[in-house]
């Protein structure tokens, strides 16, 4: 056996490294100087005796072998997150540090409604928040950068546990005094492909929203240009499409103060379903079906 192990810093660099693809953002990353997480691989790499990363002045390269070394460092990364959840759940309920990822189309309209009542009611737990795509929340959930995301399904998520928050209904928004404005619900053939105004690659809700109106060609044709929301409203303000948003938006006031009309998509599956996932068998399940509750009840 080993004398010299390499530690959980050392290798919490070397996934940084690999992850970010430069030394100054993997540092940034992981709050050190550039020199310390520098300092620490190169002692990673002495203690291995073996070298992980091709250094050159433009470039950061992974040697074939360590590649395999950060495979197997995120599997111990993230046994090292259960040990300390496993001792975490074994206090008081809901407590201590929880990290979650939350998606650009819940994190504006859900969170300022539920933050300041979770610090009253929970004050011994300090609740930090990322705002990603789901698809970088899906990753640092099985990386272990976080410990539940708040995201849309349907969404391909690996293997995880999850608890059902709501079911978002999905609203189409247009400039007011369209003529083709019903009284009631518009079904997804009235919508004018040519003005259908969407988020851009990487953000779901432009899956969903397609998913639920159910025509083929509204993919090809439909602009993805909108960075977030709040952008394609103001796009849509100035008569430039139309496009769709959640219910959650429109209930934290997406559009005040804007000239638009918003009418229920009128669809098999109008919705999307808001949820909370965590990795399967995580020691503080308890936590994470305890703060679904919370989420719930906000």
């Amino acid at each position: 056996m080993s004398t010299y192990l390499p530690t959980i810093k050392q290798l919490q660099y070397l996934v940084a490294l690999y992850e970010h693809g430069h030394f100054g953002r993997a540092a940034e990353a992981s709050y050190v100087s550039q020199s310390t997480l520098s300092a620490g691989i190169r002692e990673l790499e002495t203690l291995l005796g073996v070298t992980l990363v091709e250094r050159s002045r433009r470039v950061v390269r992974f040697t074939a072998l360590g590649e395999q070394v950060v495979d197997k460092a995120h599997r111990l990364l993230r046994e090292a997150e259960d040990l300390s959840d496993l001792v975490q759940a074994a206090g008081k309920p809901l407590s201590g540090t929880l990290r979650m990822s939350v998606i650009p189309t819940i994190a504006p309209f859900m969170l300022p409604r539920i933050l300041p009542r979770l610090k009253k009611e929970r004050p011994d737990l300090k609740l930090f928040l990322r705002e990603e795509t789901s698809a970088d929340a899906v990753e640092s959930l099985h990386h272990g950068r976080v410990d539940c995301v708040l995201l849309a399904l349907p969404f391909p998520t690996g293997e995880v546990d999850m608890a059902h928050i709501s079911d978002d209904r999905l609203f189409v928004a247009f400039p007011k005094d369209d003529p083709r404005d019903p009284p009631a619900s518009i079904p997804p053939s009235m919508i004018d492909e040519g003005r259908l105004l969407l988020l851009e690659d990487g953000h779901c809700l432009r899956d969903h929203a397609l998913a639920a109106c159910n025509r083929p060609e509204l993919r090809a044709s439909a602009t993805m240009i909108g960075t977030s929301l709040h952008t394609l409203v103001q796009m849509v303000n100035n008569d430039l499409g139309l496009t769709m948003l959640p219910e959650m938006a429109l209930d934290a006031g997406i559009l005040n103060g804007t000239d638009i009309v918003a009418r229920p998509l009128k669809a098999e599956k109008p919705s999307r379903e808001i949820a909370l996932i965590w990795r399967k068998n995580s020691p503080r399940s308890d936590d994470f079906k305890l703060l679904a509750e919370e989420l719930k009840a906000g």
